[in-house]
């Protein structure tokens, strides 16, 4: 509880401010949500829970893709949960929408939700910022229904890229807390082998960022 308490507070400093610029700054390299939103294909009336969800710029979008969807985000930072709420709200969509603040590695999504799994679970470049980001994973596995299918989007290792090019980005992206997850195919793996899942994991945009889902038998 004291780890969580701490994250909390880590992640309210880093977004009290720019909350209120995030998505016109970030719209320019985070790159492959919309990939992520596209993949989601949620089953009619189903259920999509978003681990991280920041502003709701991404629950925003699934709730247009996707007319029929009940959707749920949860988020560490009560910051951001402000302005989710108020870009929510602004949408009219609080009837389709409910969020909820919680750590991603051990949060009870019975308590928060009123539910306990979720047809479709994602993670849209929150892990590389979660410090117990393995046991976020395992815990959004644990909260995926029978049949549903866990998302991932995050920084690579852009491998494929300038070395001088991949340096500033890492650089930069310290600066933010930020740790782009080597091993994050590898524990994507365990997930799915652990489950008798399917695991589909790559790289895009010449490794800027990896993208993957499990789907849950």
């Amino acid at each position: 509880m004291a780890e969580a308490a701490a994250s909390a507070r880590m992640m309210d400093g880093i977004y009290r401010r720019q909350r209120h610029i995030y998505d016109l700054t970030r719209r320019y390299y985070l790159l492959g949500r919309n990939d992520l939103i596209a993949a989601l294909k949620p089953p009619a009336g189903g259920s999509v829970l978003e681990i991280g969800c920041g502003t709701a710029r991404n629950l925003v979008l699934t709730a247009q893709a996707y007319s029929d969807a009940r959707l749920f985000g949860l988020d560490i930072s009560s910051e951001m949960l402000k302005s989710a709420d108020a870009t929510i709200r602004g949408n009219g969509l609080s009837d389709r929408v409910r969020l909820a603040q919680g750590d991603a590695a051990r949060f009870d999504a019975e308590a928060l939700f009123g539910q306990p799994h979720f047809d479709r679970v994602f993670f849209s470049y929150t892990l590389s910022m979660i410090p117990g980001w393995e046991a976020a994973l395992h815990q959004a596995c644990r909260v995926v229904a029978p049949g549903g299918e866990l998302h991932v989007v995050d920084f690579g290792q852009q491998t494929r890229l300038p070395g001088w090019s991949a340096r500033i980005l890492k650089s930069w992206l310290r600066r933010f807390h930020v740790t782009p997850r080597e091993r994050l195919g590898d524990a994507l793996q365990g997930l799915s082998d652990d489950r008798g899942a399917a695991l589909e994991f790559h790289p895009i945009y010449r490794d800027y960022a990896r993208i993957g889902q499990i789907r849950l038998p």
